[in-house]
């Protein structure tokens, strides 16, 4: 079983004003040194853009999304951009003159962001084309979710919307009831089918129909222990990872599990504890919990395979899986190279000096990360670089 989260760890994620540098008066709540990585693997940086104005300390979830030949970055300031994925050059550009704080999604041919103040925007990814622009009634931070002719868009009010992605007019919407106290993130929605799987403040992963919003199952992962609000804070913050018929899912001080996405039985559920996205390959599942270890379970039986605790306290990111490894970034801009069989630390790179906040995106031999100064940078794959 994964160890518990430590206290401070779970305050800087819930109040999301406070710095990582922790109490200097406390070595033990400072970020962990970087440690020396034996024969490490030399990294690449390919090439770097930059996207638009940046968003220190705002800690939001803007994340490159990619149709395998461009990838599509947003930025705080309103900026959206479509760049070649082998060279880095800026196909197109759009300024949407909002606040964009989710995104960009990609599907159907659209790049799909949202803003603070509930706008939602579908941009043609060919030419970077305004498609359609809709309003609903939250501040998104969820990366929308493109599929089937639909936009499903996660509020930080506890409400799902679908939009249609030919016009952006709005077919269904539902709402979960959100708790006081909750973590200021959003995980993505995922789907199967006809079905759209979400996760919610309360604890809870709720299945819908995806032609008329119908509600098909819940199910409760929070565990809901301690005596206070902030001890029982329990949110669904990883995007939910769909793959066929299978829903892996992870909570915040609370579960992971393999839920059947067209019942929500579950075939594993296990007590671990993520706020941030889920990595995953053929075999195993990766996670990073409050206090930045980072962990893998194995996909068939959710037992735990390997933990890294080299890390502590640097505010990592979700896991990506990467070729035969696992990428994490960091809030001093790192991006960490695991092993994806055992954990072990096998490379380190800096991308620039600002904050990574959301998890990296692997497109095939090529990695993405953009950093809270609203650069994009682009690294190969260790085992394909000149380099290594």
């Amino acid at each position: 079983m994964i160890r518990p989260l430590l206290f401070p760890a779970l305050l800087a994620l819930a109040l999301q004003g406070c710095l990582f540098g922790g109490n200097k008066k406390d070595p033990d709540s400072l970020p962990m040194e970087l440690p020396r990585i034996e024969s490490a693997v030399k990294v690449e940086n390919l090439w770097k853009a930059r996207v638009g104005g940046g968003s220190e300390y705002l800690r939001l979830g803007l994340r490159p999304s990619s149709d395998g030949s461009r990838v599509f970055a947003a930025s705080y300031d309103g900026t959206v951009s479509g760049f070649a994925v082998a060279s880095g050059q800026r196909d197109w550009s759009i300024d949407t003159r909002l606040k964009l704080t989710a995104g960009p999604g990609y599907g159907d041919g659209l790049v799909v962001v949202g803003s603070a103040d509930g706008d939602v925007v579908a941009i043609d990814a060919a030419n970077g084309e305004e498609r359609w622009r809709q309003a609903v009634a939250s501040e998104l931070l969820a990366v929308p979710l493109v599929a089937a002719n639909t936009v499903i868009l996660r509020g930080v009010n506890g409400s799902l919307h679908a939009l249609s992605a030919a016009d952006g007019k709005a077919r269904w919407s539902v709402e979960q009831q959100v708790p006081r106290l909750s973590l200021r993130g959003i995980g993505q929605p995922g789907i199967s089918g006809d079905v759209v799987i979400a996760g919610f403040d309360n604890g809870r992963v709720v299945a819908y129909r995806l032609r008329d919003g119908a509600e098909l199952w819940q199910a409760p992962l929070a565990l809901r222990r301690g005596r206070t609000e902030l001890e029982r804070l329990s949110d669904i913050d990883s995007d939910i990872v769909v793959l066929g018929e299978e829903a892996y899912v992870a909570g915040f001080q609370s579960r992971a599990a393999l839920l059947r996405a067209g019942d929500g039985q579950a075939a594993w559920v296990v007590d671990v504890s993520s706020a941030h996205g889920l990595g995953i390959d053929w075999t195993g599942i990766y996670a990073t919990d409050g206090d930045s270890r980072v962990f893998s379970l194995s996909r068939s039986n959710g037992e735990l395979r390997w933990e890294q605790a080299g890390l502590l306290r640097r505010g990592l990111t979700g896991p990506t899986a990467f070729g035969n490894s696992v990428v994490v970034g960091d809030f001093e801009g790192y991006l960490h190279w695991l092993s994806a069989s055992d954990g072990t630390l096998t490379g380190r790179v800096r991308a620039g000096k600002a904050r990574i906040v959301a998890s990296p995106l692997a497109v095939g031999n090529r990695l993405f990360v953009q950093d809270e100064a609203g650069m994009l940078h682009t690294f190969a794959l260790p085992e394909t670089s000149e380099a290594g």
